[in-house]
């Protein structure tokens, strides 16, 4: 009778001479996000472009239609005579109204003042104690219209109680020869009238040699 020891190790051989079963495939759910996508594209959705594809946009009736005023014409004389007068102050080329003395001007008709009235007023114009109330830019007016322009704006100007003025006469630097012609009629101009106390040539900021401040006479 065979031993319990030969009979274990008869049926392990055969074990180990038998091949393996092969694993049973496990079945793999799908996500159920993908379910969910696959649904969204299915025959019987609806075509929103087809559908609102006749619908118009409703307009606001409560907007406003603001008509932009066309940009102000710039004249050219003026922006070169700004130019030269930024290029003067900048190197120097001009001297400033502030650094020579009342009848040292390095030009004739750079300043006038009206008999009578003291040196203190002039330099006050030149230091600003006067607020320039209105400006007159003559660019583009020969003699004549430069005069009448002139008298039309002192009159307004003394009508509306103003007191300090700024006339731009420009350099001549487009004229023949570059010579100024209304930068000397101008100026003898306010001499003339009586209602002009003084005037000086403005700072290199504000025109330099082709602009006067202008002290008119008070109410």
């Amino acid at each position: 009778m065979p031993k319990l020891a030969d009979l274990k190790k008869l049926i392990d051989e055969r074990r180990a001479s038998e091949p393996a079963p092969a694993p049973e495939p496990r079945a793999v759910a799908s996500p159920p996000r993908r379910s969910v996508a696959a649904s969204k594209h299915a025959d019987g959705d609806v075509d929103l472009k087809s559908a609102f594809a006749d619908v118009a946009p409703i307009k606001r009736a409560n907007r406003a239609s603001v008509a932009l005023p066309a940009p102000l014409p710039v004249a050219r004389h003026r922006i070169a005579d700004e130019e030269d007068a930024l290029e003067a102050s900048k190197y120097g080329a001009e001297p400033a109204p502030q650094t020579w003395d009342i009848g040292q001007e390095p030009e004739g008709e750079q300043t006038f003042l009206r008999t009578g009235l003291g040196t203190d007023v002039l330099t006050k114009l030149r230091r600003g104690q006067w607020t320039v109330q209105a400006e007159l830019d003559l660019h583009g007016h020969d003699s004549v219209q430069a005069r009448d322009a002139l008298a039309d704006f002192l009159e307004e100007a003394r009508g509306a109680g103003m007191r300090c003025v700024r006339v731009i006469h420009g350099k001549g630097l487009t004229s023949p020869g570059g010579e100024p012609v209304l930068k000397g009629k101008v100026r003898r101009w306010l001499q003339r009238w009586d209602d002009v106390l003084a005037y000086c040539e403005a700072p290199q900021n504000a025109g330099g040699g082709g602009a006067v401040i202008v002290l008119l006479r008070g109410r």
